[in-house]
């Protein structure tokens, strides 16, 4: 598309994503792609505007970037991954004239920052600590369940270990004996140690403008770091006006006047809602692509409306559909990793490819015959889509493929 409105925003997307790309490419604004340079080759071929940019750690060329994307005329920069948020801070405080753009995109990067500033905001947290080696994990694994007056014998409550600033369930363990502390590779500290929450968790995603919600919706888990489905059930859908009070105390807490949240939540069985993290870029496992199908907006599109600062409210309220009310039924996905150490080729189980609400995946034919251990929550050699009508069903369904081997 070459038909841009020029009275809209000149948009910097950080990161390489063709779902961003083909989103931009039907969109009214004109956009360029800032990525590492081995994508440069394919964005050439494709007539893709780029710009190469290799996303290391901030150093002293965060600031020459921003002042090459300012004199291109850019007007904001949008993150797609979790590695460009601190970025896209850096770059919009030089474009925006806004230096606390950089310090809240730290809060919203380093896990353990992020838990303070929430808790300072008074959000409700669970215990939480630092650690910088394996002993401070042991540590705080024995004085948990100190505290919870576990004796000798009883079975320990777990913790949960979160590398400070890697995305979703990347370097998420559940750590429950001293044993599993061995498993903690030297990479993942300095991280983020918390108490297990119970009850039940799940996400949602913001779409934020003027420091308003301007669409909200509720992603049900059916197992983290499994399966996903949206809009949530009934039941879920029924906290609607909760979930959204307690988004607005982000908000606040963090200071956001616009762009995208991504926070994940407990409810525990008082109805009691309990924070989990929060991310400022798209969520994993193909969120937006799922409500695009039950909902028919481009939700990159409406990402890269939130931050542009020439967005109208107008605009706005033609964009977004009604949450709940304008959905095609449920829409869900399900990560498949292999159940066996070696495999020969793919196999769709034909409950799953009989089912009627399954419409396509994405697997490939194995690569190699030997299955590597699955690292934390992650890794995932694909996905597989499902759509119907009724929320349960479709729970249901997604719980099921955990029983199934698509790999043989």
């Amino acid at each position: 598309m070459t038909d841009y409105n020029p009275d809209k925003g000149y948009i910097a997307l950080l990161g390489w994503s063709l779902s961003a790309i083909d989103a931009m490419e039907k969109f009214d604004r004109r956009y360029l792609i800032v990525a590492p340079s081995w994508a440069k080759e394919y964005a050439e071929a494709h007539d893709i505007p780029f710009l190469a940019w290799d996303f290391e750690r901030l150093n002293e060329k965060s600031f020459e970037i921003a002042q090459t994307l300012k004199e291109m005329g850019i007007d904001v920069a949008v993150p797609l991954f979790e590695e460009t948020v601190e970025w896209a801070g850096a770059i919009n405080s030089v474009l925006l004239d806004n230096p606390r753009l950089l310090g809240q995109s730290m809060l919203l990067r380093d896990k353990s920052l992020m838990k303070r500033r929430a808790q300072l905001g008074g959000i409700r947290v669970g215990i939480f600590e630092e650690a910088h080696d394996r002993a401070d994990v042991v540590r705080f694994l024995r004085r948990v369940n100190q505290t919870l007056l576990k004796l000798d014998g009883d079975t320990n409550d777990p913790i949960h270990f979160k590398a400070f600033d890697l995305a979703g369930c990347m370097g998420h363990r559940v750590i429950r004996t001293a044993d599993d502390v061995d498993s903690i590779p030297d990479e993942d500290f300095p991280a983020l140690m918390e108490s297990h929450l119970d009850g039940w968790e799940f996400a949602a995603e913001a779409w934020i403008h003027d420091g308003k919600i301007r669409f909200l919706n509720i992603s049900e888990y059916v197992r983290l770091g499994y399966s996903v489905f949206v809009p949530a059930s009934p039941e879920l859908e029924a906290l609607r006006d909760k979930v959204e009070e307690e988004i607005k105390k982000l908000i606040k807490a963090f200071d956001i006047k616009f762009g995208f949240i991504h926070p994940e939540y407990f409810i525990a069985n008082d109805d009691v809602m309990y924070f989990g993290e929060v991310a400022y870029r798209p969520p994993g496992f193909k969120v937006f692509e799922l409500l695009e199908r039950v909902y028919g907006f481009n939700a990159y599109q409406g990402m890269v409306m939130m931050f542009d600062p020439k967005t109208t409210e107008e605009e706005i309220e033609a964009f977004f559909p009604t949450p709940v009310k304008d959905a095609d039924g449920h829409a869900g996905c399900f990560g498949v990793y292999p159940r066996n150490r070696v495999v020969s080729k793919l196999s769709i189980p034909e409950e799953t490819e009989n089912h009627p609400y399954f419409e396509w995946h994405e697997l490939s034919e194995p690569m190699e015959s030997k299955v590597a251990k699955r690292s934390a929550f992650g890794n995932h050699w694909g996905l597989v889509y499902f759509h119907g009508e009724d929320a349960e069903t479709l729970r249901d369904l997604l719980k099921a493929q955990e029983e199934l081997d698509f790999y043989v």
